[in-house]
């Protein structure tokens, strides 16, 4: 029980990965809030949770509205006394597979704009409250293309990066204050995508990249959100988890 009395915000949560990370907190002890544009689908990963015992509270909040993000936060710690982990799962629009110089300007840019307000939104949000109690992680969620150039990935590199430099200047800014800010680089999850088949070129080109020659579970990347939010990591911010299964070697 790694987050035993912890209140954790997961951003995003009913889909695949903030789903398996809700999941994953909650089983470790964390009172999880669960986040996201859906009532329904976040009620039945609630229900999931709460039948195994677990503790979420459900509610549908748009990730882009900084005023409504902010009014969940201020309820989180009306609730629960103080918010310790923050976790941002929501996805981001991308166009890829389109050589750059082929590519529009606004196609380019969504991802982008729409990982950089997401994430400078949720994460601030919870920043005041942490700092605050002086105590809590946010954990940003980036991918391998943050640091890849075999592929046509359009703006959606650029968007990780941006992300993982996030993660370095809340880490900076918050440390002193009791803070940690920690991002996990998972590569592509196949099970976020269980239509794909196994043949699938690109699929099957993401796999020969790798080290390990095979590409992470969502199992694995769960446990490193409740391994960088829990005690264990206490002298751990500003890092990478590298979970690229060696596509990317540090």
């Amino acid at each position: 029980m790694r987050l035993n009395g912890k209140s954790a915000v997961v951003y995003g949560a009913a889909g695949n990965m903030g789903g398996a990370v809700a999941r994953a907190f909650a089983r470790e002890g964390a009172h999880v809030y669960l986040v996201g544009r859906t009532q329904k689908t976040l009620d039945e990963v609630a229900m999931e949770i709460t039948d195994l015992g677990g503790r979420a509270t459900a509610t549908r909040v748009d990730v882009f509205d900084r005023a409504a993000i902010e009014a969940h936060a201020d309820r989180v710690v009306e609730q629960a006394g103080r918010l310790d982990i923050s976790f941002n799962a929501v996805g981001m629009s991308a166009l890829q597979d389109v050589p750059l110089i082929d590519m529009k300007l606004e196609d380019f840019m969504t991802p982008i704009t729409d990982a950089a307000r997401s994430q400078f939104i949720t994460a601030t949000a919870a920043a005041r409250r942490m700092t605050a109690q002086r105590s809590g992680v946010i954990v940003l969620l980036s991918t391998s293309a943050a640091g890849e150039s075999r592929h046509r990935m359009g703006g959606f590199n650029v968007a990780c990066a941006g992300i993982e430099a996030l993660n370095r200047s809340l880490a900076g800014e918050l440390g002193r204050d009791g803070v940690r800010v920690v991002c996990i680089r998972p590569n592509f999850t196949p099970e976020t995508a269980p239509s794909l088949p196994e043949d699938d070129r690109h699929l099957q080109s993401l796999i020969r990249d790798t080290r390990l020659g095979r590409l992470p579970r969502l199992a694995e990347v769960a446990e490193a959100a409740v391994y960088a939010a829990s005690d264990g990591a206490g002298a751990m911010t500003g890092a990478v988890l590298n979970l690229t299964c060696g596509a990317l070697v540090d």
